[in-house]
């Protein structure tokens, strides 16, 4: 069974903000000629690799809301260039809208067992996504969405 990570996408104010930013990182990349994926850079390396290569995501929160996850693709440990050792997560550049539920803040990343993760909007995603975020959370809130 695939386990999951969960992070704060700190800066990101919507789906389609991270979506966004996302497609810039990208392009950057491409530009630069390297792969175009997308990399996010953390202190910790997780333990538990295998299981999260084994069709794990990391599930983004976005203003207090799981909102989206990206599939993760590769975990590179390396020192950066003061020693510190550092871990790069490589994720599919591809955001999947998921059921919105609530998460309290927190530092760093967190397991997520694949039986808690929230599941993927499929088609209504495009819909749902491009709601504004205040409508999206009072829609959630009323057990509408």
């Amino acid at each position: 069974m695939s386990l999951h990570l969960i992070k704060l996408s700190v800066g990101a104010t919507s789906v389609k903000d991270l979506k966004d930013w996302i497609a810039e990182r990208v392009r950057q990349a491409k530009a630069k000629g390297q792969p175009g994926r997308h990399i996010h850079v953390t202190r910790m390396t997780p333990k538990r690799e295998e299981e999260l290569l084994d069709g794990g995501s990391i599930y983004w929160v976005i203003k207090g809301e799981i909102a989206a996850r990206e599939k993760l693709v590769g975990i590179e440990p390396f020192r950066d260039s003061e020693g510190i050792g550092r871990c790069r997560l490589i994720m599919e550049p591809k955001l999947i809208a998921v059921s919105p539920r609530p998460m309290r803040p927190f530092q760093g990343w967190r397991y997520l067992n694949a039986k808690d993760a929230p599941p993927d909007l499929g088609k209504a995603a495009e819909g749902v996504a491009a709601m504004p975020e205040p409508m999206r959370r009072e829609l959630r809130e009323l057990g509408l969405l």
